[in-house]
C-alpha cells in the first residue's frame, strides 16, 4: 500500500551521554511519520478531532536492530497495513543516511468518537481519501 517517506534529523537531546538515541524516542518519530503520511493525503488529527473523531494508539511495537546517533538522517517509512475499520494499522521502517535498517515498527490506533468516548468505525472521507 502507499508508503509515505518522512526525514528527521537527531537532536542532541534525544540522545544519552553515548551519543545514541533514547528508545522511547522512536515511539515518537513514528508518529512523525504517520502524521505526515496523514498529511500527504490531505488527512490531518486537527480535521478529525473538529469533527470528533480521536484515534489514540492501542498498540505500539517496536525492534530495534542497530542504533540511532545523534545528527543522524533518519527515514521512516509508513505504510498502512490494511484498510481501515474501527482501526487502523501502520508498519514502520526506520533507515539511517546509508540505508541501513534501524528500527521497525507496528502501531495499531481506533477511532474513538469524541463526545460519546465509544469506537467509531473509519468516517468515509478518509476512506475516500485512501483510494483502496
Amino acid at each position: 500500500m502507499n508508503i509515505h517517506q518522512t526525514k528527521i534529523k537527531v537532536r542532541y537531546a534525544e540522545t544519552d551521554q553515548m551519543g545514541v538515541v533514547y528508545h522511547g524516542n522512536y515511539a515518537l518519530y513514528l508518529e512523525i511519520g504517520r502524521l505526515e503520511w496523514l498529511s500527504s493525503l490531505g488527512i490531518s488529527y486537527k480535521e478529525m478531532e473538529s469533527n470528533n473523531v480521536m484515534l489514540p494508539v492501542v498498540e505500539l511495537n517496536l525492534n530495534y536492530r542497530k542504533s540511532a546517533h545523534y545528527d543522524d538522517v533518519l527515514t521512516v517509512s509508513t505504510s498502512l497495513l490494511k484498510r481501515p475499520t474501527a482501526s487502523i494499522e501502520f508498519n514502520y521502517e526506520i533507515h539511517n543516511s546509508s540505508g541501513e535498517l534501524l528500527t521497525t515498527g507496528h502501531t495499531k490506533l481506533v477511532f474513538i468518537n469524541k463526545k460519546s468516548n465509544f469506537p467509531m468505525r473509519c468516517p468515509q472521507y478518509i476512506l475516500d481519501k485512501l483510494q483502496i
